[in-house]
């Protein structure tokens, strides 16, 4: 067990519409070697991406993944899209570490949020 407290788990805020979404869907593979590094590669590359917004991800016991992109406009989903480092890994991810997946994109007209403010009162609290 670490000594270090776990980071809070939180999804990304909510950003002022309207804005995209690229909801990516997937079922691994045995195969998963390299997997790792070009994940960790392509949520770095996206960050460069201007109207970037940021990612939200999951995984269930059963291994179904999902991983949500938020982007400020078209034009900065379609420049990821179009990344040439990006298309390569989606080409190795189609050959190599995905059973199947889908994408869904859309445009978010309504987006709102809700964060439970801590109890100073509470004994975990601190």
């Amino acid at each position: 067990m670490s000594d270090q407290p776990e980071a809070p788990v939180a999804p990304v805020g909510a950003f002022e519409p309207p804005y995209y979404v690229a909801v990516f869907s997937t079922v691994r593979s045995q195969e998963q070697s390299g997997y790792g590094e070009t994940n960790a590669r392509m949520e770095d590359l996206v960050k460069d991406v201007p109207g970037y917004l940021g990612m939200d991800h999951a995984q269930t016991p059963g291994g179904l993944g999902i991983t949500v992109g938020y982007f400020r406009d078209a034009d900065a989903l379609a420049q990821w899209r179009s990344n040439a480092e990006h298309r390569a890994a989606q080409k190795r991810g189609r050959a190599e570490w995905y059973q199947s997946y889908t994408l869904h994109v859309a445009k978010v007209e309504r987006s709102h949020g809700f964060t439970r403010a801590e109890d100073p009162q509470s004994p975990t609290a601190g």
